[in-house]
């Protein structure tokens, strides 16, 4: 079946979709997870095996490897996405008009959903569970590397939704690894919205041919400001969290920036602690002298994404070089300050321009599930209409309603 024909599929049953036991779905999902992981993992080893034999790097080969914690965290993702509240058919902010007229915005689907990502079938479950909570309909198009076990995965959800007298339709996966299927999802006009999840060069050829609206982030230069009034030990092991419990996500930390004053303190410190975990790190000329092994970090880098065991250093004067560093190379994504001062904390909080800003906490926080979202979509770095990971909310949208009584307009 071709994809316009799974989205013309998906489109006719959006409404059973949304005044559909939704929830019954998620819990069976949960419970299939449960039983039938082994014929999921056996899938996962398949592409794993195949992966390996491309070539394919260790980032991607983690993203990608399914085991017993991910199923954990997915099956608890899945019963906290059921016991949120339902997002729909909510009539918000009614008003009465002079002339007896009631209005108000009513919260709906968005819709049809095409979702195209890279690597980790977990998003499978993930992305689908949270547009689903909020009545939408899902049409999926995973990378190559993960086709066994995201075959599995769509499999299993079709089971669900059937339990629960759900449209199967509501989740299709592309029959194809070719990448012209991202080129036709990119055109398909049925889609009321289009996510990509992966590497920059997948985010940047969807933005640019897409011919619907698109949610998403390109990549994270995430940064961790460590100022004058630091507790150093707690920042010490905010860089370590954000840099090396998975260096391969979006929300990994890829830049360190010291104030002066606290940098022949913390940096010795910093190289230590990084090389122990088989960090490199790459300083800027105020910092090398402080360190043994660092290499200098050129010019080109600082805007880089690694997605390694790789982390860039940089003294600042203070505050003011740190904000203005970040607002140059960052992206949008996530941005940290370790301070004891909560003048200085609040001024980053609320100057800095990213989908999350954290005092006191690892970047590896930017994430739907460790935000009390259950799951997320995606993260999106652009501001319309979400910010951040999206979750049920910000699948949904508003539409005016109006009561009235026989009124004219005159």
């Amino acid at each position: 079946m071709s994809l316009r024909e799974l989205a013309e599929r998906a489109r006719a049953r959006l409404p059973e979709v949304a005044k559909g036991d939704r929830n019954g779905a998620l819990l069976a999902m949960a419970r299939l997870l449960e039983a039938r992981w082994e014929e999921v993992r056996e899938a996962n080893e398949q592409d794993l095996e195949a992966a390996q034999k491309a070539g394919l790097p260790k980032a991607k080969l983690d993203r990608l490897r399914l085991d017993e914690r991910t199923r954990k965290d997915l099956v608890a993702g899945l019963k906290e996405i059921a016991a949120l509240p339902d997002p729909l058919f909510r009539l918000e902010g009614l008003a009465k008009r002079p002339n007896g007229l009631r209005v108000g915005r009513m919260r709906v689907p968005l819709g049809l959903i095409g979702f195209i990502y890279e690597s980790r079938p977990g998003a499978t479950v993930e992305a689908v569970s949270v547009a689903l909570k909020a009545g939408n309909a899902m049409l999926l198009r995973g990378g190559k590397e993960a086709f066994q076990s995201n075959q599995a995965l769509v499999a299993l959800w079709k089971e669900a939704l059937k339990e629960a007298g759900l449209p199967e339709e509501a989740v299709s996966l592309a029959p194809t690894t070719d990448r012209e299927a991202v080129l036709e999802m990119c055109r398909l006009e049925l889609l009321d919205l289009l996510i990509p999840r992966g590497g920059e060069e997948l985010i940047r050829l969807v933005q640019k041919e897409a011919r619907v609206p698109v949610l998403a982030h390109a990549k994270g230069v995430n940064h961790l400001y460590v100022d004058e009034r630091a507790d150093l030990m707690m920042a010490l092991r905010l860089a370590l969290n954000g840099k090396t419990q998975r260096p391969a996500v979006c929300n990994a930390l890829e830049a360190v920036l010291v104030h002066e004053k606290v940098a022949e303190a913390f940096l010795p410190l910093l190289e230590e602690a990084m090389r122990a975990k088989g960090v490199e790190l790459r300083a800027c000329p105020r910092a090398l002298p402080l360190l043994k092994e660092a290499v200098p970090a050129k010019e080109e880098e600082w805007d880089r994404e690694y997605l390694d065991l790789v982390l860039r250093v940089k003294v600042v004067e203070g505050l003011e070089e740190a904000l203005q560093h970040i607002a140059r190379y960052g992206s949008r994504h996530t941005e940290a300050i370790c301070t004891e001062d909560p003048r200085t904390a609040w001024r980053f909080l609320e100057e800095v321009d990213a989908s999350l800003v954290l005092w006191n906490a690892s970047t590896r926080f930017n994430d739907g599930f460790q935000l009390g979202l259950g799951a997320e979509i995606g993260i999106s770095t652009s501001k319309l209409h979400a910010y951040g990971p999206m979750g049920v909310l910000e699948l949904t949208t508003l539409k005016w309603v109006a009561l009235g009584e026989g009124q004219e307009r005159t």
